[in-house]
């Protein structure tokens, strides 16, 4: 059973929005802090949002700083990633991840549970 399913992910053109959307497979998640994740073709997964299992604390990349958000809801038991002002570099398959302890690093190896990931492609 994968324990997190991305979906929401597509097609859209420069400037517009896109949400993404993380449901775990159980309420376990719940205490867990999640992010979110990219890899472009040819490039290393790097970190794009995270937040701790309780929202009190977000980290996001410098790149997606004031164009995405990170939200828990359903009670924390689904992460969503709003992003906004889309550009072509943000094309990529974007990962939603968890992790069992509090911290919310911002490397993969970090991380214990992964989805499958979902594609966002942004036209110029």
């Amino acid at each position: 059973q994968v324990p997190l399913v991305e979906s929401g992910g597509g097609l859209v053109q420069t400037g517009g929005s896109l949400g993404l959307s993380c449901a775990p497979s159980t309420r376990t998640f719940l205490v867990y802090p999640m992010a979110w994740f990219r890899q472009a073709p040819g490039k290393e997964r790097e970190s794009v949002a995270s937040i701790t299992w309780n929202c009190d604390s977000t980290h996001y990349a410098d790149s997606v700083k004031s164009r995405f958000t990170i939200s828990r809801v359903n009670d924390g038991a689904t992460v969503t990633l709003q992003m906004t002002n889309l550009k072509p570099e943000d094309t990529a398959v974007y990962f939603c991840a968890a992790r069992k302890t509090y911290t919310i690093p911002r490397n993969t190896r970090s991380y214990d549970y992964w989805g499958q990931g979902t594609q966002v492609a942004v036209s110029s």
